[in-house]
């Protein structure tokens, strides 16, 4: 009895702090679909602040970039966060290595606000690069990094290292090494590491706050500066066509994790049997 109260409570606890996280986004949801012109009384069902949505051609510039902008600044941010996981998995010097692990993890932590200003003093007084697309780039390949690193690490001390040893007395070559053990040992942790850079990238705001300009903006500074004149219910339907987009994403990745692990252990049972 005393078990069953106790699953009982953390299933009430768990549907609690579930109902406080999605309640304001079914609200806003909800109201996407309104006849009328606010979030106070719901007059009818259309479809209208949609099209409204697909019509504003300034905001889809605005969406484009933001996409362009995550999609490249993930990708190279993956690329270069996981060879510098495998660079600190490496590393001889456990005392380095974890110099440089906390040096990644205070990247982390360091406020947007903060990381934004900084942005603003090198790109106006060190680098000097006009303010637009590039210092967009640049600034979300820069937070996106340790991101991708923390994803990647795991995966590699997951790794046996056997298999490098025998790679190695087999006469493999180190790009054969990287390409056929390592990195299909940590596919897993790679792509993690992508989707969590491209979402870190799609939503932020603080940091491009301060380093967008010449005409160029993204999504969430855009919803930003529009919001101070009062939300109008055309977010509402762009809010809700992100939400499930995020949806669709974690479901890729919950399919390809679940796929990844089904053939892992189907390999594991082939040899298994052919032992």
């Amino acid at each position: 009895m005393h078990k069953t109260e106790k699953r009982m409570g953390s299933t009430l606890y768990i549907a609690f702090v579930f109902l406080l996280m999605y309640a304001p986004l079914f609200y806003l949801m909800f109201y996407s679909f309104n006849a009328g012109g606010d979030m106070t009384n719901f007059s009818g069902f259309t479809l209208e602040h949609y099209q409204t949505l697909f019509e504003d051609t300034r905001l889809m510039t605005f969406i484009l970039n933001t996409f362009i902008i995550a999609l490249l600044s993930a990708l190279i941010a993956t690329v270069i966060g996981t060879l510098g996981a495998i660079a600190i998995y490496y590393y001889r010097s456990n005392r380095n290595r974890q110099a440089i692990l906390n040096l990644n993890s205070v990247l982390m932590v360091t406020p947007d606000v903060m990381m934004g200003a900084s942005f603003l003093l090198m790109f106006s007084f060190l680098l000097k690069f006009e303010f637009g697309f590039t210092t967009v780039l640049l600034s979300h390949i820069a937070f996106n990094v340790p991101i991708v690193v923390l994803m990647v690490l795991p995966r590699l001390y997951e790794m046996n290292p056997s298999m490098i040893t025998a790679a190695q007395d087999l006469g493999a070559n180190q790009n054969q090494i990287l390409s056929r053990i390592i990195l299909p040992s940590i596919k897993s942790g790679v792509l993690a590491g992508y989707f969590m850079a491209f979402t870190y990238s799609l939503d932020d705001f603080a940091v491009t706050f301060f380093i967008t300009g010449n005409g160029f903006s993204t999504l969430s500074v855009e919803v930003y500066s529009r919001a101070r004149t009062g939300v109008s219910l055309e977010i509402n339907a762009l809010s809700t066509l992100m939400f499930l987009l995020a949806l669709l994403l974690v479901f890729g990745y919950y399919t390809l994790r679940v796929g990844e692990q089904r053939r892992a252990a189907l390999r594991m049972r082939q040899a298994r049997g052919g032992k």
